[in-house]
């Protein structure tokens, strides 16, 4: 079955799924039971996993840039992801 291809415009799945997908995906192969053709459908399928999730992440890091726009500047602020974990 080819790799289901989907536009980060779709609504049908969520970032948060796509990447329990790929986690998912990732441990199936490091346990190196796969055959060579299941192997490089499951990178193929990840690599369009990670694509998808780049560009969610991407559109929104644009979608919070715009929300800090203050008086037309945008204030860019870092990101704490330590934050939280202490």
């Amino acid at each position: 079955m080819p790799p289901k291809t989907s536009t980060p415009k779709k609504k049908g799945v969520d970032f948060e799924q796509s990447l329990s997908t790929l986690e998912s995906l990732v441990n199936r192969m490091e346990q190196g039971d796969m055959t060579l053709e299941e192997s490089l459908h499951a990178f193929e399928t990840g690599i369009a996993l990670t694509r998808e999730c780049q560009t969610r992440l991407a559109a929104a890091e644009q979608q919070v840039s715009k929300l800090i726009e203050q008086q037309g500047t945008i204030h860019l602020e870092p990101f704490n992801t330590d934050e939280g974990d202490a």
